[in-house]
């Protein structure tokens, strides 16, 4: 439990830094800039998609004996990290007038700029991971995301001009992502072993790409049904994201215990558990807090906040089932099911309904947690000290 919680504190951190980032620039520079954290929140898949590719495949196949291919991913991670955020830059026109929220201001390319940072340092930190070297990578992840959000809290009371509160800000965390990629190197050899990272993350690579298009789409059809939905949608967001964010861990630690054979599966299911009833205690709790905030249309926002908590409910068994399935059954048939139920709720977000998107969300996962956990008990036993083994 205490390495699942390491893990998590730094997603705690860079999810509720990157909350009071936008709370800060709202109350300071424009209350219109609360809307970007849900316009640029897809993009986020994006990222996410370069992270299981290059820093959790990689990784796991240099724990199957390819030493080079931590490093390598890292590189290759970098490169294309720097390229995908050129790349959305330049057509974000495009993007805003789809999404019809059309916002002619410099911080929705802050925004995109500070997602991919944040995947270059998630690179940084899941091989820290890996090296058993949880409290370094929290310190990074600590240090990075105060000069974030000090930088733009100083910068957003000390300055008018938008120029003057991004600029030395991204120069800021620029620097220090620098210095911890340097100091993350040592003599390599450079492998492009892309397929097998491919298939050691095929399955958070297929949610990423299945929920960036669904998240997409459903949040397209939602802004149709009016102001309220948009609003109570961005609500539920900004208190739910950071819980979203922290059920990585569970994924995280399990993928290092089956790839070292050091996996119990009672003990992460408890501990898993353990972290999900906190996490649901502090949407509650955050709920409470700030609602007086808004305008919000309680109704609305407490149907969305019940999906979100069923769907909890649901993640330690879809999650948990699945990569052990992905990495000691069938990484072919697993990544099958999984695509399965993504397409599924990529279909279902097209519901024309503000809650297509955690209908979507919710179906899928009980979709999921069905077939993963059948196919885990028809394939392998569980013994009661929490030990797998397979059925001949």
């Amino acid at each position: 439990m205490k390495r699942l919680l390491k893990i998590s504190l730094d997603t705690l951190i860079s999810s509720f830094s990157s909350i009071l980032i936008w709370f800060i620039l709202s109350i300071f520079v424009d209350k219109n800039l609360i809307t970007i954290f849900v316009l640029t929140y897809p993009i986020q898949y994006i990222a996410s998609s370069l992270k299981a590719i290059f820093a959790t495949g990689a990784n796991i196949s240099h724990e199957k004996g390819n030493i080079n291919d931590v490093l390598s991913g890292l590189t290759s991670g970098i490169i294309a990290s720097i390229i995908v955020t050129i790349i959305i830059i330049f057509n974000l026109k495009t993007y805003t007038s789809f999404m019809g929220i059309n916002i002619d201001n410099e911080f929705v390319i802050y925004s995109v700029i500070q997602i991919f940072m944040q995947a270059i340092l998630n690179f940084v930190l899941i091989k820290l991971y890996y090296e058993n070297k949880n409290t370094l990578a929290n310190i990074y992840s600590t240090i990075f995301y105060l000069i974030n959000l000090l930088s733009i809290f100083i910068l957003s009371l000390s300055f008018k001009n938008v120029n003057f509160i991004i600029i030395p800000t991204l120069i800021f965390l620029g620097i220090f992502l620098i210095y911890i990629i340097v100091k993350s190197y040592k003599k390599f050899i450079f492998k492009f072993n892309l397929l097998k990272w491919i298939k050691y993350s095929s399955v958070d690579l297929s949610n990423n790409i299945f929920l960036g298009l669904g998240f997409l789409f459903g949040l397209n059809i939602a802004i149709n049904f009016g102001k309220e939905y948009v609003l109570a949608m961005n609500f539920v967001a900004l208190i739910t994201d950071t819980q979203w964010d922290i059920t990585d861990a569970i994924e995280t630690v399990a993928k290092i215990d089956i790839s070292r054979n050091k996996f119990n599966y009672k003990e992460h299911f408890k501990n898993a558990y353990k972290l999900v009833y906190i996490l649901i205690a502090s949407i509650i709790t955050m709920f409470i807090i700030f609602n007086n905030f808004y305008d919000l249309n309680l109704m609305i926002v407490i149907i969305y906040l019940l999906f979100h908590v069923a769907d909890l409910l649901m993640c330690p068994i879809f999650k948990i089932d699945t990569i052990y399935l992905q990495l000691e059954y069938s990484t072919i048939k697993t990544t099958s099911i999984n695509l399965s139920s993504r397409f599924l709720r990529m279909l279902i977000s097209f519901l024309k309904t503000p809650y297509c998107n955690v209908i979507a969300q919710v179906s899928t996962s009980a979709y999921l947690t069905i077939i993963v956990n059948a196919l885990l008990k028809k394939h392998f036993i569980i013994s009661k000290e929490g030990k797998i083994s397979r059925l001949k």
